[in-house]
């Protein structure tokens, strides 16, 4: 299933001439057909397993269950994160999780990331150079900081479902982010009132 969606829109975006990452046009093509997307995360993560990883690397999109420490003090959270790792971590990692900002800020915050490609090839080769000085440092990448989330590995419940580069756009903007606690307009204006 994983695999269907994925290539049903990008094979939809290459008969019309789009290309994904490669320009602004073909990013938001890609973002409103994903956007219309119905796919639940369950069928995301048993949809192919040759996508699925034990371990990730850094400045690569993953998507994966997880069950946090301390949900009960939480105001919120999400179950299935979509997330850019950034660096390890005591215990864990940290990573940006995009499912924090409404899709209008995802696509503003994708768009400055985009410049910190390792290559313009946008295939398996392709990863974001970032690091947590990057982020910080830079006005451009400001939306970041209410994403920023540690995960601990111990907590995280399932494997990672590797998305590639030239799905990068179409991820974004699936529905599938699993807040609890709070709804995604909640979540989403906390997160404008933190930046």
């Amino acid at each position: 299933m994983t695999a269907y969606i994925f290539d049903k829109i990008l094979a939809d975006g290459i008969r019309k001439g789009q290309i994904p990452a490669r320009t602004d046009g073909a990013r938001k093509w890609f973002r409103y057909k994903a956007s219309q997307a119905r796919i639940s995360d369950t069928k995301l993560m048993t949809g192919d397993r040759d996508r699925l990883r034990t371990a990730f690397s850094i400045g690569r999109m993953y998507a994966f269950f997880y069950d946090p420490k301390h949900k009960q003090t939480l105001p919120f959270y999400d179950r299935f994160p979509l997330i850019f790792p950034v660096e390890r971590a005591p215990g864990g990692f940290f990573g940006i999780n995009m499912h924090y900002l409404h899709p209008r800020m995802r696509a503003t915050l994708m768009d400055a990331l985009y410049t910190v490609t390792s290559n313009k090839k946008y295939d398996e080769t392709t990863r974001l150079r970032i690091s947590m000085a990057l982020l910080q440092n830079a006005s451009k990448y400001r939306f970041f900081k209410p994403t920023l989330k540690h995960y601990l590995t111990k907590h995280v419940r399932s494997r990672f479902l590797i998305v590639e580069s030239s799905e990068w756009d179409i991820a974004l903007f699936l529905p599938t982010e699993r807040f609890e606690k709070a709804s995604k307009s909640k979540v989403w204006k906390d997160s404008r009132d933190q930046i």
